[in-house]
């Protein structure tokens, strides 16, 4: 019973931990073997019995008797004085097995071995956390608020794990309090040290393509299929979607009645500004439809730079730009192919790029941002407006403004 005792004592944490007790048994054994080569010099003659019902565990040390004088070393040999006081009829060449009680190792050895059991659980536990999520990378999941820090939201889930949701993880809109359930993507698992590290993502497109998967039963199904999905987390996003069976409208079915389907999503997602798309392989025809809410005019493709070049009515081209330059620039996402608009009617205009002698290239840059990159496009536009939609001061767009009326009057 002492053995049995000292096992309890050793194990009577593991009810807060994730493990069973065979498993606990069969560490217990790795642990108790390591301190037997320590004492000893070697385990291979030490049978160790384990009987995980009753939680018990015995060690037996089989020797050889040789004759007194022969004892040549003592943890595989016994001499015969010393074996027939176990068995008084053992003789030289016998097989002798000793039970080898835990407080025969010593309070030091004892004290190491718990500690060392202790050590090898909490690897245990963070071995099989770390698989359980690797398993989990891009599926939804959801943790409670623990603690709010300063550049990340610590979420402690149903089992006690630490999954860390990072600062720039979260929506901008995004505010939490101790308490919240919070959902996001398991996005990335990492062992630092021997403690895994789990990162929740909300701004992965990834996080937007399975809340399709949950909330639409299409999707869900598989009648829908969502080919793409580009995001600015927050702000706007595009989701190309499809369907290989003809009777079921993809578009109709994501964004339900009024958008009652959709409706969830956006909430979830700080009120970010969903479209939802018709994917085709027409290359034109899904710039088209990508640049939505703006009518466009055509689309002429160079398929070598992948680059196109879209006509619109002067008054789609806003819509076709967004706020900030958003719908152009997730519309470039959204195809692979770099986009630039035109104004339907307008002849002569003059690349920005032809520019660079008199006005810097990271200005044309952030023009280009917003998806500017021509003289007209950026004269059509008034100077309060670019001062919103950029980051450039008054001044430097009203210089900008000065050289490109220039070029026209000459």
């Amino acid at each position: 019973m002492e053995n049995l005792a000292l096992i309890e004592s050793f194990s009577e944490f593991k009810d807060d931990k994730l493990i069973d007790r065979v498993t606990l048994m069969a560490i217990l054994e790795d642990v108790f073997r390591n301190a037997l080569k320590k004492k000893f010099g070697s385990d291979d003659n030490f049978d160790i019995i384990i009987n995980p019902d009753k939680g018990d565990l015995e060690i037996w040390r089989n020797r050889i008797v040789v004759a007194d004088d022969e004892v040549e070393d003592p943890n595989q040999e016994i001499s015969l004085t010393e074996a027939r006081k176990i068995e008084p009829d053992f003789e030289v060449g016998e097989d002798v097995s000793e039970e080898v009680k835990l407080i025969d190792l010593g309070r030091r050895a004892i004290l190491a071995l718990r500690q060392n059991l202790i050590s090898k659980i909490h690897e245990h536990d963070n071995t099989t956390v770390y698989k359980k999520f690797k398993e989990l990378i891009g599926d939804i999941y959801t943790a409670e608020v623990h603690h709010v820090r300063h550049k990340a939201v610590i979420l402690i889930d149903d089992e006690g794990n630490e999954i860390i949701l990072p600062k720039d993880k979260q929506i901008p809109s995004d505010f939490f309090r101790k308490g919240d359930n919070v959902r996001g993507v398991i996005e990335t698992v990492e062992l630092k040290g021997n403690k895994p590290m789990i990162i929740l993502s909300r701004t992965s497109p990834s996080f937007l393509e399975k809340l399709f998967e949950q909330e639409i039963p299409e999707v869900f199904d598989g009648l829908i299929t969502v080919k793409k999905v580009v995001r600015i987390p927050g702000e706007k996003a595009k989701v190309a979607v499809d369907s290989y069976d003809d009777r079921i409208d993809p578009v109709g079915a994501c964004v339900g009645m009024k958008g009652s389907r959709i409706h969830g999503i956006v909430r979830e997602l700080g009120n970010e500004n969903i479209d939802v798309i018709n994917f085709t392989n027409n290359t034109q025809l899904f710039i088209s439809r990508a640049l939505s809410p703006a009518r466009v005019t055509s689309v002429t493709l160079n398929e070598e730079n992948k680059h196109a070049e879209v006509i619109l009515k002067p008054e789609e081209v806003s819509k076709a730009i967004g706020k900030s330059g958003f719908n152009i620039r997730l519309a470039g996402q959204l195809t692979g192919y770099e986009i630039d608009v035109f104004r339907e009617g307008v002849e002569e205009d003059v690349e920005l790029a032809e520019f660079t002698d008199e006005i810097d290239q990271w200005i044309i840059d952030e023009f280009k941002k917003i998806g500017l990159d021509t003289a007209k496009s950026i004269l059509d536009r008034e100077v309060s407006d670019l001062v919103k939609l950029t980051d450039l001061e008054e001044e430097t767009i009203l210089d900008v403004v000065r050289i490109l009326k220039e070029e026209f009057e000459d």
